[in-house]
């Protein structure tokens, strides 16, 4: 199988205090770009543990950046075949 294109997604965080902030970029090969967004807030009685904010907040931008792919293939298809939208499945 030959590999026609990649993506690379960029993720940075941000801690602040109890939150963990993450923010991921994802550039497509047509030059569409989606940003998105996530967060995580540890309960004052847990531990100190960074990397699972990250993993938390990297999750929901993730999961962000999922729909929005989503949502820009169902255009695509409906442009592409006539039909009108499909709900996000």
């Amino acid at each position: 199988m030959q590999t026609l294109v990649g993506w690379h997604i960029d993720m940075e965080f941000k801690e602040e205090g109890d939150r963990t902030r993450a923010a991921a970029m994802v550039r497509l090969a047509d030059g569409t770009e989606f940003r998105s967004h996530g967060t995580a807030n540890r309960h004052p009685s847990d531990p100190e543990q960074l990397r699972v904010g990250e993993e938390i907040a990297g999750a929901r931008a993730l999961m962000e950046l999922a729909s929005q792919l989503l949502q820009k293939a169902h255009k695509e298809i409906d442009e592409v075949s006539g039909r009108t939208s499909h709900p996000l499945r």
